[in-house]
Order: structure tokens, then sequence, then C-alpha cells
């Protein structure tokens, strides 16, 4: 049996605390997660979320309580939190209540709009695909070490001046214009200064017509920052099931929905759990992750920005995070110290689908043979380092010549930063990046200098120089040794 819309009611304001707001009601109480308005011109706007007694309800607000006092009207808006959807919201900038943060005209005026609930349910099971795809970036150190699955989840592990920003920029813009697909950054937690600057940046790469963005800035309440990636996912399942194109899905950052959570749950008194954490924490992440699926109408892929607090891997919110990510992407700052970018760390980033069953026979060797190169350079390095490269065996000397030439091969110039390296982006397909770091683990480039394959597409074009890229420098000898470390303990610090 159907039942009936429960018909709006009235309420007061009982008592505030924070951004804790209890009402009461004396006509029927509202449903959960119903949005409620309150305050001077219904300012506030207040999320159900606990029912106390048959005339009370508590909830959280979303907005800042400034003002709210004891006795004031409630208006129970009869509806949930919505996010809009529609065309119409592309290449605009969203908060969580759906109102335009951009300084264009409001979204009303822009053509057909239709409203959602965030809280929807992840697609079924019989929805999903079953076959395991590799999603192609044409980012060569990506797509042959730690390629992303479509419809999964991957984590971008970086600090600050790695280039995160950037990798991030040139994903969308691969996406968009090689794959016809939609993006949508959600920014949970960002400071003004990150969201400001993202916007130019997508604005001048000419990426921003085929994307959305939404933002709950690091000053706004708990409750807007829990919210705000309920709301990018409404929008990106507008796009995978009506739209049926694919869905790129960027998330700054992850930690900071899980932070927000342990907020409210603190607010509304809840019995913390361990280190701190919201006794729900698990639930709240698996309801915005599952969401995040491949169906037969499209996916939603999804990379998330991940802190880790105090470098821990075993904090439960870095635990719950990883049971979810299908690829983890770390970004070092040596590698950005040398020039080597994207800066990606091959022997920390891992993926699941480099398996024989996923990506073939063929890949997952080469991938292999590639790791265990780089390692061994790695080794050899502090041997070089003191006693220098002639030194070393023949055998030994060989693999240092191909794990250099790998990874400047790996280096890429990317289209997003045409404007200040001088230098043409290049999309690289997997199979041109297969065939390179073929050629290269055969020997067949040993004639060339490393610089030749330094910031170039395929691995054809490596035989020409390459203009206005100056090649990263050499590593250094035994008496500067110590002065790169003190370099690098410096950044890393």
């Amino acid at each position: 049996m159907s039942r009936e819309p429960a018909v709006p009611q009235a309420g007061v304001v009982v008592a505030v605390r924070g951004s804790v707001v209890d009402m009461r009601f004396d006509g029927g109480l509202p449903a959960i997660h119903t949005l409620l308005r309150a305050g001077a011109g219904g300012g506030v706007a207040i999320e159900v979320l606990a029912q106390r007694d048959a005339r009370h309800v508590r909830g959280i607000a979303l907005s800042p309580t400034q003002g709210l006092a004891r006795g004031m009207p409630v208006e129970d808006t009869g509806a949930p939190l919505q996010a809009p959807v529609g065309k119409a919201i592309l290449s605009r900038m969203f908060d969580v209540f759906g109102n335009t943060i951009d300084r264009e005209p409001a979204l009303a005026d822009a053509g057909d709009v239709e409203w959602r609930s965030v809280h929807r349910q992840p697609p079924p099971l019989v929805r999903r695909s079953t076959t395991s795809e590799v999603f192609e970036t044409g980012i060569k150190a990506i797509d042959v070490l730690t390629p992303l699955e479509r419809g999964g989840k991957a984590g971008l592990f970086g600090g600050a001046g790695v280039g995160k920003t950037v990798l991030l920029t040139e994903m969308i813009h691969n996406m968009i214009g090689h794959q016809a697909g939609v993006s949508i950054f959600c920014g949970i937690g960002e400071r003004s200064r990150e969201g400001e600057e993202l916007y130019r940046e997508m604005q001048t790469a000419g990426v921003l017509p085929q994307m959305v963005m939404i933002f709950a800035q690091m000053n706004e309440p708990p409750g807007a920052r829990f919210r705000v990636g309920h709301a990018a996912l409404t929008m990106a399942e507008y796009f995978r099931d009506d739209e049926h194109r694919d869905v790129l899905l960027l998330i700054d950052n992850i930690f900071r929905f899980i932070q927000a959570g342990a907020e409210v749950s603190g607010l509304m008194g809840q019995m913390p759990s361990r280190l701190g954490y919201q006794p729900t924490m698990g639930t709240e992440l698996a309801s915005l992750q599952e969401r995040i699926a491949n169906t037969d109408s499209g996916a939603i892929t999804s990379i998330q920005a991940v802190y880790v607090p105090a470098d821990d891997f075993t904090d439960p919110a870095a635990v719950h995070t990883f049971s979810h990510l299908s690829a983890s992407i770390v970004l070092s700052r040596k590698r950005a110290s040398e020039g080597l970018f994207p800066a990606i760390d091959p022997l920390q980033s891992s993926s699941k689908m480099v398996t024989p069953g996923i990506v073939g026979e063929r890949h997952y060797t080469l991938a292999q043979a590639i790791r265990r190169t780089l390692a061994q350079y790695a080794e050899l390095k502090d041997i070089i380092a003191m006693l220098g490269l002639e030194q070393l065996s023949p055998e030994d000397r060989q693999v240092v010549a191909r794990a250099r030439r790998l990874e400047r091969f790996l280096t890429q110039p990317f289209f997003t930063t045409e404007q200040f390296t001088g230098l043409k982006g290049q999309l690289v397909s997997l199979k041109d990046a297969l065939d390179g770091c073929e050629r290269i683990l055969a020997d067949e480039f040993k004639e060339l200098p490393e610089s030749a394959l330094y910031m170039v597409g395929a691995v054809d074009s490596a035989s020409l120089p390459v203009q206005g890229a100056a090649p990263p420098p050499a590593p250094p000898g035994p008496t500067q040794q110590p002065a790169a470390e003190a370099v690098h303990a410096v950044d890393d610090a």
C-alpha cells in the first residue's frame, strides 16, 4: 500500500546549540533527512537527523545559525535537500544548496533544470557491469603502471606543489576532449583560494564547458561539508543514467568528508568510536562510495584525493577509504624536484587492474618488468653516489641505462601546461605506451641520449631532440649527495 506524502507542518525552535537545533512540531513530525527552514526569511537550512519523541526533532544546520533563537518559527519544506541536474548546470559552479557562486546569471534563467534529492540509493546489482574495463587516461605513467578502472575509484596521494592539480586538470581535459565525457569536481572542505584558482585554471585550459564544480568551503558548517559529496553524486548520476555519458568525478578531499561526519556525529551526541571517529563511519562512507559505479547506461569513474592523518595508514579513516579504492597513485616530491612530470612514484603506486585476466598477459608482464628495473635502479643509487657509475658491473650499468630511459619516457607534455612549457601536449594511447616501454627494455634506444626520451609522446618521436625542454638534471655525484639529501629532507618536512 503506497503511503500518502506527509503534509508540511509548521514548527518552532526550542533549543540551539552550535549547529544542532531542536524543534517542536505539534501537528506531526517531519521525516528523517527532511529540509527545514528557520530564521529571518528562512535563511537557516536544517536537515532532520533524529526524531526525539512524539513532538520533537533534532537537526543539523547546513548554514550558519547566527541570529537563530528559541521561539522562532520553522517551515517544513516537505522534501530533502535537493541538487540541480540538467544540461544547464554544465560550466557552472555551485554550493551545497545548488546556488550558483560563479557570478554568472542565476540557474533559473539558464534553461530547464530539474531538482533531485541528494539521498539516492546505489544502483542495484542487476544493473551493474560485471566486467572490469580499463579507463584510459592518455597519460603513459598511469595507463601502463597504475591503470584506472572504468566505474572504479582511485586514490591520489600527494602534498602541495608536486603536480596534483595539474594531473587532475589534464585528466579532465582528456576525458572531455577525447571521450565525450563530463567531469564533475567536488570540493569538500576546500579553501576559497583553491576553489578560485582551480576555476581560473579550468577556464584557461578550455575544459569548463563540459564540467561542473561544486564546493563546500572549509569555513562552512559541518553539515554542508558532509552533504556536498552527495549533491555532486546526484549530478553525476544524472549524466550517467539520463544522458548515458561517462563521468569523471574528482573529489578533494575524501578525508574531509569523514571529518565532517565525525563533527556531525559529535554534535548530535553519539558515542565516539575508535580514535574519536563516528560509530557510523563505515556506513556513511559506503553510502557515498557505492553510488560510484559502472552500469549498463554509463560509468562514474572517481579520482579522490586522500589525506592520511600523520602518515598513519592504520588510521580508521584511511583503512575504510582504502577498502573502496581500486587504484592508488602516489606523487613523489623527489621526482618533481628532478623535473620528472607527472611525478608519479611507480614503486609506491599500485592498481588492482594489473592482472593478466584484465589487462592481458603482455601488459602485465611489461608492467612487472618495468617495476623490477626501476626497483633495481633504486637499490643501485647508493652505490652510484658513493663509488660512481664506473664501479658497477656491465649488467648493472645496463639496468641503470634502461631505468633512466624508462623514467624519462614516462614523462609527458600536458595540454594544460602548454602555455608554461612551450611544449605541445601529447595524448598517448595505451598501445603506443606499451610499445615504447617494450622497445626501451629491449635496449633498442641505447644509442640515443637519455634526453631524447624526455617529454615525448609516442616513442617514435624520440629520435628527434625535444625543442624547448631542458633535460632533468643528472644524479648528483659523491660530493653533491649530502646537499641533495638535505634538500629532499627539507622538502619532505
